[in-house]
């Protein structure tokens, strides 16, 4: 009877380590999971910054040719002020949209000052833009990717009882904005000189 007892105790004591062991090994993964994701937001929120450093010389720029387009500029600004202060993935993604909107606005009225488009320092900034543009496109699909690894992860049982015993929640998606597919219409039919 003896024999029995201690083989159940023992047979209990290996179920429990072999339950701490997973469970350990579940919590540092999702640990794992969640920092890839936390530090593919910061590059996404380093290229949205990047480019909103780049946004003040190009209005400037821009200025010195077409000063009369004043509510361009403005428009501009108050995107770039929004993209800067907002807080959340779903509100750093709907001022990124509005921000592309106003941009695209501003380098459609560039095509009106041929003199601007010649513009050495101009060019040097649309191109440091559209680079930045392109790494802004990466770091959101690889922060959505990395959202997608950990969502998973955290709803797959039985990981799922481990992540809602440890408080792991869910990650929003860098989603574009309604219309962001939508082409902007441009009209260059008031060309200047």
């Amino acid at each position: 009877m003896r024999y029995r007892s201690t083989n159940a105790i023992l047979a209990i004591a290996i179920i429990l380590v072999m339950f701490a062991m997973y469970a350990f090994g579940t919590y540092n993964s999702l640990v794992t999971a969640e920092e890839d994701v936390n530090s593919k937001w910061s590059q996404v929120e380093n290229q949205l910054q990047r480019r909103a450093d780049l946004i003040p010389n190009l209005v400037e720029t821009v200025k010195g040719y077409a000063a009369h387009e004043q509510e361009i500029f403005t428009e501009v600004t108050r995107a770039r002020e929004k993209l800067i202060s907002a807080g959340s993935v779903a509100e750093k993604a709907q001022a990124d949209a509005q921000l592309t909107s106003a941009l695209s606005r501003l380098l459609a009225i560039v095509e009106n000052y041929p003199n601007l488009k010649a513009d050495a320092n101009f060019r040097q900034l649309q191109d440091e833009l559209a680079g930045t543009e392109n790494r802004i496109a990466v770091a959101r699909m690889d922060y959505n990717n990395a959202v997608q690894r950990y969502n998973s992860k955290i709803r797959s049982f039985p990981t799922v009882i481990i992540a809602r015993l440890m408080g792991f929640e869910k990650r929003e998606y860098f989603k574009a904005e309604e219309g962001a597919l939508e082409v902007p219409k441009v009209d260059f039919s008031n060309k200047g000189d």
